[in-house]
């Protein structure tokens, strides 16, 4: 039977597209973001949506109502460590654990990245037990197995790759830098589109109990990619060292196509 009652842990670049993607396949769908103003905003515009903040101690807002009523719970909070703000991301999660498995939701897909491999672990599949080596990759890996492990409900961890589509391109942060390092490690990329369909596949097989790298299959360099797509959009290319030993990173997504028969889109 194809689950109907979804709720998303999160509504902002990826999480509201897959909400109204979801609500086009007759899928019934709520949300939650941090902000109260914004989550007024997105019910008036068809989804209902909480305001709902965790922290370290607690969940304000209206969690139970939120986690109610819900046949599978998608959770899409970004950790943001980049921001230094000193919040343990892990420690969040684990509250906001306590509070999905005090609602009795059967199932859960937990977004997380696949910064939780080593810039120089390589190539690694599924089967590869990642070796983080900063603190946001540590954190995010503690999450998923404090997720993956909980005897609650069956989870499914997605690891995505670096994150495009719409105005977003990670060549805009790049263009017109210089000195770049590691120009030759492959790109580790997947669009948006790319996200919202394997999501999708997963609700529709209740594919459950795993765990998938989601990442375009196509690897080109650094060096090749960022170039290329600078001159696409009219930006400066960015400039790369010239570098004897490169350090890598090369995901595959073996069970995106094994597991979901899921084919990535064609262009790049």
């Amino acid at each position: 039977m194809m689950s109907k009652k979804i709720t998303i842990a999160g509504l902002g670049w990826l999480g509201k597209p897959l909400a109204s993607t979801l609500k086009l396949y007759g899928y019934s769908v709520k949300g939650s973001v941090t902000d109260a103003v914004k989550a007024k905003e997105i019910t008036k515009s068809g989804i209902t949506c909480y305001p709902l903040v965790i922290s370290e101690d607690s969940v304000s807002g209206m969690v139970t109502t939120f986690l109610s009523d819900t046949e599978v719970l998608i959770i899409m909070i970004p950790p943001g460590l980049r921001r230094n703000t000193g919040a343990n991301y892990a420690l969040k999660m684990a509250v906001f654990l306590n509070e999905i498995e005090n609602a009795g939701i059967p199932n859960v897909i937990l977004v997380s990245s696949t910064s939780v491999y080593a810039d120089d672990q390589g190539q690694v599949s599924e089967h590869i037990v990642p070796m983080p080596d900063t603190d946001a990759g540590r954190q995010l890996y503690e999450v998923e197995q404090l997720f993956f492990n909980s005897p609650s409900f069956e989870c499914t961890i997605v690891r995505f790759g670096g994150l495009y589509g719409g105005s977003r391109n990670p060549v805009k942060f790049l263009a017109g830098r210089k000195n770049l390092s590691n120009g030759e490690a492959p790109v580790n990329l997947i669009h948006r589109q790319d996200c919202i369909g394997i999501l999708m596949e997963i609700l529709k097989r209740d594919a459950f109990g795993h765990i998938f790298n989601c990442v375009h299959p196509m690897h080109p360099s650094k060096k090749e990619y960022y170039t290329n797509k600078a001159k696409e959009l009219g930006l400066e290319p960015p400039e790369y060292q010239a570098e004897s030993k490169e350090v890598f990173k090369q995901v595959e997504s073996n069970l995106v196509r094994k597991v979901l028969n899921y084919h990535f889109r064609d262009t790049f």
